[in-house]
């Protein structure tokens, strides 16, 4: 479904009400857009934390990202000698923010490219407080999410029977998703639980980092919704295949490592108790689909299936599970 709708134009909950709850917003850089980086801390709360934790991107970036952390009051590097992985670098910028200030209320976790659209992240936070209110026992939220180059939403992903969905609201809906997953950018989490959690898996350093959170989130008794009216344009891979199928779709292009540890982390993830039976049947389905998909039509085919017949040998090399 292409997004055509306005922009969010209210907050559901007084913003007085939301002045009180501190937030900390945590990014992980690896050689950035910086006009994209600037764009979302322009768009940041003005009173929100901002935690940048960069991978080792190169000295000039790392210069550029020093002078918009500079222009902007409450930003905050962190710079990592080495590119320690998504997860890990997430972590690290977590307790840099317990260090910093053990008062932070909720931490929103956010890819570089990713460009909430005006109200949405306060919208993120009413709807956190409002299913708190209603009784829930929120875990995370997420928003919808529009890639940036087709303008295709990605839906929320949901489990009916045995069937992964995904959901697509309407797009004028104001209706909390309760969802089974959800993508890492964009995700607000109560601080003291991201802590209780224990943060996210660094043995998966990238790819499923988001996957393996969500479950372990929901096999911890905490729910997951999505917050419709609260829109970020996002990017997926390094670009993003628009094709139909039974309706619009946006396949993600991903580099052969990338297919690497994408495919080694669903594999891993395969073995674990707490992931739902549903999403390891279709995801042993959609590596099949992905490896046939790249054989066929990739031009990088043979170092897309090289990496993709590594990471599911290596994760059976070992056993990382915790």
């Amino acid at each position: 479904m292409t997004w055509d709708a306005a922009l969010p134009q209210k907050i559901l909950r007084p913003a007085a009400s939301l002045e009180d709850m501190r937030l900390a917003v945590i990014t992980v850089t690896f050689h950035p857009d910086i006009e994209k980086l600037k764009l979302q801390l322009e768009a940041l709360p003005r009173e929100a934390t901002s935690v940048i934790v960069d991978n080792a991107s190169n000295e000039d970036e790392i210069a550029a990202i020093k002078r918009l952390a500079m222009e902007r009051a409450g930003t905050h590097l962190i710079q990592n000698d080495q590119n320690v992985g998504l997860a890990t670098a997430v972590n690290r910028g977590a307790t840099y923010v317990a260090e910093l200030s053990p008062a932070h209320d909720f931490l929103l976790l956010m890819d570089q490219d990713s460009q909430p659209r005006p109200f949405s992240i306060e919208n993120l936070m009413a709807a956190f407080l409002q299913l708190e209110d209603d009784g829930h026992q929120v875990g995370c939220v997420g928003p919808r999410l529009v890639d940036e180059t087709t303008g295709l939403q990605h839906g929320f992903h949901c489990i009916y029977g045995w069937r992964w969905v995904r959901i697509f609201p309407p797009l004028e809906s104001m209706k909390p998703v309760s969802c089974t997953n959800l993508n890492g950018g964009g995700t607000l989490v109560r601080t003291p639980l991201f802590g209780k959690l224990g943060g996210l898996d660094e043995t998966l350093f990238i790819d499923h980092v988001d996957t393996e959170w969500a479950f372990r989130v929901l096999a911890a008794g905490y729910g997951l919704f999505g917050i419709p009216h609260a829109i970020f344009d996002h990017g997926m891979g390094e670009r993003g295949l628009r094709f139909w199928w039974f309706g619009w779709r946006v396949w993600p292009q991903r580099s052969p490592r990338r297919h690497y540890y994408l495919f080694r982390n669903a594999v891993r993830l395969l073995r674990r108790p707490y992931v739902p039976g549903v999403w390891k049947f279709w995801a042993v389905i959609k590596l099949f689909l992905t490896m046939m998909v790249h054989a066929i039509f990739d031009p990088r085919r043979g170092g897309q299936i090289s990496n993709m017949v590594s990471g599911i040998r290596d994760a059976f090399r070992r056993s990382f599970d915790k």
